[in-house]
């Protein structure tokens, strides 16, 4: 199968958690509710992080090093060299918190859920970001911010509102074909996605070992492990 990308075509990429797995990393969570052994409520809420920061670095410590280990697979790259065939008209939003894609090569993406090599002060005051690739050994290790509050893991938690939607949202009603890569159409806003790229009347095609939940709002699904079926897919014009 092969699928047509033409001159005047815009692309907008999601990625999920399935194109990390290939990779060897861990998806969100599993069916018993655990995520790598965590209760998700215990590492991924802002009430977790006030009731307790050390477990919650804890747990994102042990990401960040897996993270670290892992290295960006077929797909990743199959992604960055089509970002370079099309130059102004190619983004990606991905909905993992690793940096595969960055090391594969893709420059114009954006990670909605945060970032694990980044850090953020626990009190918002306004300051960005910054890169933190130290694995913490424990909560005293951890630096402050210059304002005096401790870093948080750059991470949008349970309840917190996803980064960048407002470019998002504008890269979405300008794409003319959308590719939906390794998620499951469960986790929202980005579920909705696709849904908001076929109001617009672009192309949306699914690539996925199998179909996701919202497989109806696809014109295209392609079933099959991401590294596999990526790579040569499309046809630039």
């Amino acid at each position: 199968m092969s699928i047509p990308i033409a001159v005047t075509d815009r692309v907008f990429v999601l990625t999920g958690a399935g194109i990390s797995a290939e990779s060897g990393l861990p998806t969100f969570r599993a069916s018993d509710g655990l995520w790598a052994g965590y209760n998700v409520e215990e590492v991924c809420t802002p009430e977790a992080l006030r009731r307790n920061p050390a477990l919650v670095w804890e747990f994102y410590a042990k990401r960040r090093a897996d993270c670290q280990k892992a290295a960006p697979n077929l797909a990743h790259f199959a992604l960055a060299e089509l970002e370079a065939r099309l130059p102004g008209r190619f983004f990606l939003c991905t909905q993992n918190v690793d940096d595969l894609h960055e090391r594969a090569g893709s420059h114009n993406l954006v990670h909605m859920h945060g970032e694990l090599a980044k850090s953020r002060c626990e009190r918002e005051c306004g300051r960005p970001p910054v890169e933190d690739h130290v694995i913490y050994a424990n909560l005293d290790q951890v630096p402050r911010c210059p304002c005096g509050g401790r870093l948080r893991p750059h991470i949008v938690f349970f309840g917190e509102i996803p980064l960048e939607m407002p470019r998002i949202e504008r890269e979405i009603a300008e794409c003319t074909l959308m590719l939906v890569v390794g998620t499951s159409g469960s986790v929202y806003p980005a579920a909705n996605f696709v849904h908001w790229a076929r109001q617009a009347g672009a192309r949306t095609v699914y690539i996925g070992p199998e179909a996701p939940l919202n497989a109806g709002a696809f014109t295209h699904i392609v079933e099959g492990k991401a590294g596999e079926v990526l790579p040569g897919l499309f046809t630039v014009a």
